[in-house]
C-alpha cells in the first residue's frame, strides 16, 4: 500500500460494480472509498461490505450517494469549498472514478465525468452503446486532462486481455513466436445454452433498441482479444527512438459477418406448450429445458435449490439476502418469475425491465443468438526489418513479422454446454496452437515437440481478468498520484491499451453489424474513414 492509496469511486453497485470492488480490495492497492446507486438495498448492502463496514457507524461524507449526477454535485461543491478556503474540514476526494451502470448509460456518465475533469476513468464494457456515442466519448476522454495538460488514465473492461492466461498467449504468439508468422485464427464464445436466456433472451441485454447488438454487449472483448493479437504492436508501450510512438497498427482490410436470431423466437415454440407465456402457467413447463423454475429454483444448474443466491438469482431478486428463510426466499422468487405482460402492455414498460419467467419463445427479444465474424489482412511489412531468431531454436522466422496476410473467425454461439468458456484455435508457419479456458498446448513443426501450458488461474472472475485489469489501472493510477509517472506512461505500460485501441475494437464490432445486416464485405479502411476518422476530425489509425 502507498502512503495515499488511490481512492475510488464505484458507480453502479450492480454484479459489475461489486466484482471490481472485490478485486480493487484483494488485488490492487486501491481503496474503494464511495458509491454510487439508486437502489437503496445495493447501496447500502455495498456499503457495509466494502466500505464503512457493518458497525453501525454511518457512512463519512463523501461516501454514498443516490446516483451519478449527486455525486457529481457533490464533488463540485467540495471543489469550490477548497478554492475558497477556510474550512479545515474538507474531505478527500476520489482519485478514480469505476462506471458499472448499465451500458446505455455510459455516454452520459462518463461525459459528466470528464466535464468535471481530473479524475481517471474505467468503464465496464462496451464503451458505449452506439458508433456515434463511442465517438463522443473518445472526444470526451481525450479532453479528459489534469492540470498540467496530460490526458488522464482511462481502461475499458476489455477483461479478457488481462487474464494470465491471454497474456502468456500473447507473449508465446508475438514475442516468443512460437508457431512464426500468423496465418489464421479461429475463436469461440460458447455462451451457454441457460446463459443466454437468462441474458439476452429474458434479461438486461435481450433488445438493440434498448442496449444493442448482441456482438457488442457480449463479446467486444473477443473482438478486441483478436485485434490485441493480429492488429495491436507486440509492445503497446513507446518505441524507444524518443519519438513518442509506437510500432503502427497492422489495419486489417476486410469484415464480413453472418448471423441472426436463430432459435429463441416463436416459430420454434414447442406446439405442446399452448398459448402459454410464462413458465409457471406453461402445460410443459417440467419437460422444459428452459424453466425459468429449473434455472432460478433448481438443484442441478445454478438455481436457488443449490445453495446459490449470487448471480444469476440476485438478478432476479437483487435482495435475496435479506429473507430470513430459504423457503421465504423461494416464494419471494416464484413471486418474481410470475410477472408477465400481454397484448395489452404497451411496449415501453415491456422495454423498462426484465422478464425471467417469461417463456423463451413468446418473448420480445432480437438480438443475434448465432454469429460469425470473419476479418482479413492483407500483407503490410514494415520497411527495413531485419528478419529476426528464435531463441529457442536458433531458426529464423517469418520475415513479415506478423504483418502478412492473415484472417480471424469469430463465432458467437448460443447453444452450448460450455458457459463462456472460450477456446481458440491459432494457425502460423512454424506451428498451431490450442488453447481452452485452462490450457494452452503449442505443436512445434519444426521440431515436432508438443507443449502444454498451463497458466495460474488467479480468480474464477473472466480467469483472472477481472483482477488484472483492476490491479494494473489502480497501479497506473497510484504511479501517477504518488510516484510521479506521467499519465501517457502509465497509460502505456501498465494499463497496456492506448485510447485508439478501444475506439477501434468498438469500431469493428459495429463494421461487422453494417457488414451482416447488408450480406456485404466491407473495405475496413474505406470505413473507417467515412465513419469514424471524418466525425473526430484528426488522424488516428
Amino acid at each position: 500500500m502507498s502512503e495515499s492509496p488511490p481512492r475510488v469511486l464505484i458507480i453502479g453497485a450492480g454484479s459489475r460494480g461489486r466484482a471490481y470492488a472485490r478485486a480493487i480490495k484483494s488485488s490492487s492497492n486501491g481503496v474503494v472509498v464511495a458509491v454510487a446507486e439508486p437502489d437503496d438495498y445495493k447501496r447500502t448492502e455495498f456499503g457495509r461490505n466494502m466500505i464503512w463496514g457493518a458497525a453501525g457507524e454511518p457512512p463519512s461524507e463523501g461516501a454514498v450517494f443516490r446516483d451519478w449526477r449527486e455525486f457529481i454535485a457533490y464533488e463540485q461543491h467540495r471543489r469550490n469549498r477548497i478554492l475558497a478556503g477556510g474550512d479545515p474540514h474538507v474531505p478527500a476526494g476520489v482519485d478514480a472514478a469505476f462506471v458499472c451502470v448499465l451500458d446505455e448509460m455510459h455516454r452520459e456518465v462518463v461525459v459528466a465525468l470528464t466535464e468535471l475533469g481530473g479524475l481517471h476513468i474505467m468503464c465496464e464494457k462496451p464503451l458505449a452503446t452506439t458508433l456515434d456515442d463511442c465517438v463522443t466519448l473518445y472526444r470526451a476522454l481525450r479532453s479528459n486532462r489534469n492540470e498540467a495538460g496530460e490526458q488522464m488514465v482511462f481502461s475499458i473492461g476489455h477483461v479478457l486481455r488481462y487474464s494470465p492466461h491471454n497474456i502468456l498467449l500473447r507473449k508465446l504468439v508475438l514475442e516468443d513466436r512460437v508457431i512464426g508468422d500468423l496465418l489464421s485464427v479461429n475463436h469461440t464464445e460458447p455462451v451457454g445454452w441457460w446463459h443466454f436466456t437468462h441474458s439476452y433472451v429474458r434479461g438486461n441485454w435481450r433488445r438493440e433498441s434498448t442496449t444493442a447488438p448482441s456482438l457488442l454487449t457480449k463479446s467486444c472483448h473477443d473482438i478486441d482479444v483478436l485485434l490485441w493479437l493480429l492488429c495491436s504492436p507486440p509492445s503497446c508501450s513507446a518505441a524507444a527512438d524518443g519519438t513518442g510512438r509506437s510500432e503502427p497498427p497492422h489495419i486489417p482490410s476486410t469484415v464480413s459477418s453472418r448471423g441472426s436470431l436463430q432459435y429463441f423466437k416463436k416459430s420454434r415454440k414447442p406446439a405442446a406448450a399452448g398459448a402459454a407465456t410464462n413458465c409457471l402457467s406453461c402445460p410443459i413447463e417440467e419437460q422444459c429445458k428452459y424453466s425459468a423454475k429449473r434455472i432460478y429454483l433448481g438443484n442441478d444448474l445454478v438455481g436457488l435449490g443449490t445453495g446459490n443466491k449470487g448471480w444469476p438469482v440476485s438478478i432476479v431478486l437483487p435482495d435475496i439476502e435479506s429473507y430470513g428463510t430459504p423457503e421465504l426466499g423461494q416464494e419471494v422468487l416464484l413471486s418474481e418469475l410470475a410477472k408477465d405482460y400481454d397484448a395489452t402492455t404497451p411496449d415501453t414498460e415491456v422495454a423498462q425491465r426484465n422478464w425471467f419467467g417469461r417463456c423463451v419463445y413468446e418473448g420480445d427479444n432480437d438480438v443475434c443468438d448465432e454469429q460469425v465474424v470473419t476479418i482479413t489482412w492483407d500483407e503490410d511489412p514494415l520497411p527495413q526489418q531485419p528478419s529476426p531468431v528464435v531463441a529457442s531454436t536458433k531458426l529464423p522466422s517469418d520475415p513479415m513479422q506478423g504483418r502478412g496476410g492473415k484472417t480471424a473467425i469469430f463465432h458467437m454461439v448460443a447453444q452450448t454446454r460450455k458457459v463462456c468458456e472460450r477456446y481458440t484455435n491459432l494457425y502460423g508457419v512454424d506451428g498451431e496452437i490450442y488453447a481452452d479456458s485452462s490450457t494452452i498446448t503449442v505443436h512445434d513443426f519444426r521440431t515436432g515437440q508438443t507443449v502444454t501450458h498451463r497458466p495460474r488461474l488467479e480468480s474464477l472472475g473472466h480467469g483472472g481478468g477481472d483482477a488484472g485489469l483492476t490491479r494494473q489501472f489502480i497501479l497506473a493510477v497510484d504511479k501517477v498520484k504518488n510516484c510521479g509517472w506521467a499519465t501517457d506512461r502509465a497509460q502505456r505500460e501498465l494499463v497496456a491499451c492506448t485510447l485508439e485501441e478501444v475506439i477501434r475494437s468498438h469500431a469493428m464490432v459495429f463494421c461487422a453489424e453494417e457488414a451482416r445486416k447488408g450480406g456485404r464485405v466491407i473495405d475496413w479502411e474505406k470505413w473507417w474513414e467515412s465513419e469514424v476518422q471524418d466525425k473526430l476530425g484528426q488522424d488516428i489509425l
